[in-house]
């Protein structure tokens, strides 16, 4: 086992045998401490999904046509709607074919920046760093707005590019919203890998260079390796924030009719509370939440056994 190998596995691995836990004290500090975290994840998290989950087995009755309406007890009522709406699992599959393509392509341009940002090769490092980390400061709605002027062929400065390739066409659009969440959320996924790279101790790196390891192969088996905490936990948030997609779809209405009201199900969701069907939005919010709960889980499940592998 070369120098590397033994640091690394040490680093991987714990060397002596696991001690027993020592007693917690001092209880009543620590929920004094808790307190206003509990406080607040109940009444603006907990609280919310319970009330949302009740008025999912609401149903609306009126006595006649023009009866005054009142809400009952309906059971799974609204969950039998929810799997017979056509639109919504029309969105739910445009959304997970959003997330198998734009998530890997933005985790690999946001590893990429982050080992270009730890190699001693690059120059001007605070400078790109930045530079890659800028796009997240703008809101999300006001690059819809950006790069919706910029896709549009009468408003775009480029517009030799615009009026060639159609980039609001039923066909593009959905591909047009992913490079602008690929621009915006690059950065934030960069530092959090870049932050797990400097973390890592640099007798590794010494070690690999005595071992004549080049700056490639030091990334490629020991960097990649060793942040891969980092890349599973941008991962599932990347899974998570695709199935939440709203803000930028929602402006590119403005500029598209590709576009509908139910183009995702966060969107489907809006829709049909507008309607007002504050009873069904609901069921919707429920499943939508149950669903990104089990793609998310199953991705760690995955990723677990391939580790433990």
């Amino acid at each position: 086992m070369t120098a590397t190998e033994l640091l690394v596995t040490r680093g991987n691995k714990r060397s002596t045998p696991r001690l027993p836990r020592p007693k917690i004290q001092h209880r009543g500090s620590i929920a004094l401490f808790m307190a206003p975290f509990s406080v607040l994840f109940t009444l603006f998290y907990l609280i919310p999904i319970g009330y949302a989950i009740w008025q999912s087995l609401l149903v609306v009755e009126r006595d006649g046509t023009y009866g005054e309406p009142r809400q009952v007890f309906g059971g799974l009522t609204q969950y039998l709607l929810v799997f017979e709406n056509g639109p919504f699992w029309e969105s739910v599959g445009r959304v997970l074919l959003f997330g198998i393509v734009q998530v890997p392509v933005m985790l690999g341009l946001a590893l990429l920046f982050a080992l270009l940002l730890d190699s001693p090769v690059l120059k001007g490092k605070r400078f790109f760093r930045l530079a890659f980390f800028a796009p997240y400061a703008v809101p999300g709605v006001i690059a819809a707005i950006m790069w919706g002027f910029l896709y549009s062929p009468n408003l775009s400065p480029f517009t030799d590019v615009t009026r060639s390739i159609d980039f609001l066409s039923p066909e593009l659009v959905l591909w047009s919203i992913a490079n602008v969440v690929t621009w915006v959320f690059v950065g934030y996924n960069m530092l959090i890998i870049y932050s797990s790279l400097l973390a890592i101790p640099s007798e590794v790196y010494e070690a690999a260079r005595l071992d004549g390891a080049g700056q490639v192969r030091i990334a490629w088996s020991i960097k990649i390796p060793m942040i891969t905490p980092a890349i599973v936990l941008t991962a599932v948030f990347s899974i998570i924030g695709t199935l939440q997609l709203l803000a930028e779809p929602q402006v590119f209405r403005s500029f598209s009719s590709a576009v509908s009201s139910t183009f995702t199900p966060n969107m489907t969701v809006y829709a049909t509370s507008a309607i007002p069907n504050v009873n069904l939005a609901a069921a919707f919010s429920v499943v939508l939440a149950v669903a990104t709960c089990v793609l998310s889980f199953t991705f760690l499940r995955l990723t677990q056994r391939k580790a433990e592998r």
